[in-house]
Formats: C-alpha cells, sequence, structure tokens
C-alpha cells in the first residue's frame, strides 16, 4: 500500500511506493534514467506510466473483442429458427456391465 507523508508546510505529498528489484533489472533503470536526464524515481515513474497506459489499452482492446464476438454469437443464435421437440423428452437408461 503507498504511504503519504506530509511536507514542513503541512501540505500531504504525493504516495510513495517501495518497491524491490533485481540487480540487473536495477542496473538497466539507472541507465534508462541517465540516458534520458531524469532521476532513478522519475523514470521508474514514467515507465509505470507508460507500462499501465499500455496495460489498459491491451484489456480494453480485449473487452471490445469478447463484445463483438458476443454479439455475433447471439446474432447467429437469433437468426436460427427454432424448432419444436418432438415428443416427450425420453430418460436415458444406464446399462450396468
Amino acid at each position: 500500500m503507498a504511504t503519504r507523508q506530509n511536507s514542513s508546510n503541512g501540505r500531504p505529498k504525493s504516495p510513495r511506493v517501495q518497491v524491490v528489484l533485481p540487480e540487473d533489472l536495477c542496473k538497466r533503470l539507472a541507465a534508462l534514467a541517465q540516458q534520458e536526464s531524469r532521476t532513478v524515481s522519475n523514470m521508474a515513474k514514467v515507465l509505470i506510466q507508460e507500462g499501465i497506459g499500455y496495460y489498459e489499452q491491451v484489456q480494453r482492446s480485449s473487452a471490445e473483442t469478447s463484445i463483438t464476438s458476443t454479439e455475433g454469437f447471439r446474432s447467429a443464435l437469433e437468426a436460427q429458427e427454432s424448432q419444436r421437440l418432438k415428443g416427450p423428452p425420453r430418460r436415458i437408461k444406464l446399462q450396468k456391465p
């Protein structure tokens, strides 16, 4: 859970999240931050924002695809002619071996 601190003037600061990274990933993040002339914290924030945006976009497109396929399935079912059953349903008898 993100923690929130207060600044010296009493206003709340942005929430803070602590993350544990493997050594290799931490080095790669630091290298990216240096290339972009950012702090490691700011670079992590930017990458998280981009990742969440991408994730939400994928989720929306998959939801739209499932709605489209559901609507297509429903319309195909509605297009079929209904058929009446011929007589009452029969019981299935299981034979013992």
